[in-house]
């Protein structure tokens, strides 16, 4: 089985920037549901074991989407590296959401990069990692192009990760850097997104979203991740009670993947949530 992998641009609503895409298929001349993945925070669509799920994902029968982020620090020209880190540090939640749209726009288009015999424009999925979780549960509220829902290791609400002097330090001084530990990079983010958020706290409510979906819904979490944690999920099932919620025991935030990845196989837990996000996918409801 052949798995076709096409590159390509869509341009952003913001600041003229490009982001680079990339689908998976298999050319078979039949109608496939779509899946597009939201990356998350720090993340990009070549981190880590993304590419093995794109590939697993296409053989059982999906035409699978990643793209960066048009503000997540990374270039077309450099997908692998936070070489633009003004982008980076002026990204904000209206942003990604936006990015979304102009994904979903491009795939209704004619400028989409695969013939419209190998997608099914009536059966888009989304699934969106961490921060890319809730982004992803806000626009699958909004949006009736989205037919199904799945989080992996989702947030619960956004801007928990600064508060009290620190926050008033960044208030002060325009920006907080957050350290990357993998790149060893000082990454800034700009006050300007605690504004964002500020002039739209109803939208950004990820809970109160979730609480507004009326498509089926499957939120996977570890018990062990240690940088969401698994609260989170009881949160969000809360909020929305059609959640179908699955807990994988030892499971950290990434599932077990990391950067790079040069496995020939998925770790356990990520094989656990291919298998379980496929099988949620499948279904007729």
């Amino acid at each position: 089985m052949t798995v076709e992998k096409t590159s390509f641009l869509v341009n952003s609503f913001h600041s003229a920037k490009q982001m680079l895409c990339d689908v998976q298929f298999v050319e078979n001349g039949q109608k496939k549901p779509v899946i597009l993945f939201v990356h998350g925070f720090k993340g990009f669509k070549d981190w880590g074991h993304f590419n093995k799920l794109a590939e697993q994902f296409a053989k059982a029968g999906f035409v699978f989407i990643k793209f960066n982020l048009s503000h997540n620090g990374t270039t077309p020209e450099e997908p692998l590296d936070f070489a633009d880190l003004d982008a980076f540090g002026n990204n904000n939640y209206t942003i990604e959401l936006d990015d979304i749209k102009s994904m979903l726009d491009c795939i209704e288009s004619n400028s989409f990069p695969i013939s419209k015999k190998e997608f099914d424009i009536n059966k888009i999925y989304i699934i969106g990692h961490s921060r890319g979780g809730g982004v992803s549960i806000i626009k699958a509220s909004e949006d009736i192009r989205i037919k199904k829902l799945v989080t992996w290791a989702s947030v619960a609400k956004f801007g928990t990760m600064v508060t009290g002097d620190m926050m008033k330090e960044w208030k002060d001084t325009g920006v907080f850097h957050i350290f990357n530990s993998r790149t060893k990079q000082n990454m800034p983010l700009y006050y300007q997104l605690i504004e964002d958020m500020e002039q739209h706290s109803e939208r950004f409510s990820i809970q109160k979203s979730a609480a507004k979906l009326n498509i089926p819904y499957l939120n996977i979490h570890g018990d062990k991740d240690e940088t969401v944690p698994v609260s989170a999920a009881s949160e969000l099932g809360k909020s929305y009670l059609n959640t179908e919620v699955h807990i994988i025991k030892g499971a950290n935030h990434v599932f077990g993947a990391t950067h790079p990845f040069e496995a020939a196989s998925l770790p356990i837990h990520a094989q656990e949530i291919f298998d379980k996000s496929v099988e949620f996918l499948n279904k007729q409801k």
